[in-house]
């Protein structure tokens, strides 16, 4: 019987979880039961310093990876010196483990599905900037389901097999300027991006700005991103 294909999950800091008595590293259950529904292995892999590590080295092992939600990265990383006062949740040992899982994820040619806070990443990486705050409680995109149009002939399209779905959202920010090559692949009726992609690339990669893993056991048009996913690490191993 085949092997799953392994699908590295940065996991996320969490300062309590219900059954543990510490701080713990976790990624959310619907994330990781997409890509075993998909038929790939989620693994969490551990925020470790890339610094003190080698990120490359630990990745070569795995044969796709998901940049899932979290908290804002920190405005400094995209060049910004005045902090919005709805900034939340940085955290730079983070930060500097998703920038550069995205890093090498892209130049070695790892399929890569970059969800929410992993789409900024991605645009940060590659010379984007972002909106630090959408406008408050009437304009941001927080507990938000809504109708998202999707560039026709793009891998998310052939993905989720729609030129519109119904995205569920929860951010306070957005793409402001998008980073060298990203081609904008969706969009919210307010104009927001909701989906990223290198056109040209030869491996496997979209972004999406929604979170797909919350309507997916009953959407498969959002399943779908996890199976294209899991589809592109199994042809890659």
């Amino acid at each position: 019987m085949p092997t799953r294909p392994l699908i590295a999950i940065p996991a996320r800091f969490s300062a309590t979880t219900s059954a543990l008595r510490y701080a713990a590293e976790v990624n959310a259950r619907a994330l990781i039961e997409a890509v075993w529904r998909a038929g790939g292995e989620p693994v969490s892999v551990h925020l470790a310093d890339p610094a003190r590590g080698d990120v490359a080295a630990r990745l070569v092992r795995f044969d796709g990876v998901l940049l899932p939600g979290g908290g804002d990265l920190a405005p400094h990383r995209y060049g910004a010196t005045d902090i919005h006062s709805g900034v939340y949740d940085v955290d730079d040992l983070q930060d500097a483990f998703d920038l550069e899982v995205a890093r090498q994820a892209l130049e070695s040619g790892t399929p890569l599905l970059a969800i929410c806070r992993g789409l900024q990443v991605v645009n940060i990486v590659l010379g984007g900037s972002l909106e630090q705050d959408m406008g408050g409680p009437e304009r941001e995109h927080r507990h938000v389901v809504h109708p998202v149009a999707i560039q026709r002939g793009t891998l998310l399209e052939r993905a989720t097999g729609a030129e519109k779905t119904e995205a569920s959202c929860y951010h306070h920010q957005r793409v402001d300027r998008t980073g060298t090559g990203l081609a904008v692949t969706a969009r919210a009726a307010d104009g927001t991006v909701e989906g990223l992609e290198l056109p040209g690339r030869s491996a496997w990669f979209t972004a999406v700005q929604w979170h797909p893993e919350d309507t997916a056991e009953h959407d498969p048009a959002q399943q779908g991103l996890f199976d294209a996913l899991v589809r592109a690490a199994q042809d890659r191993r």
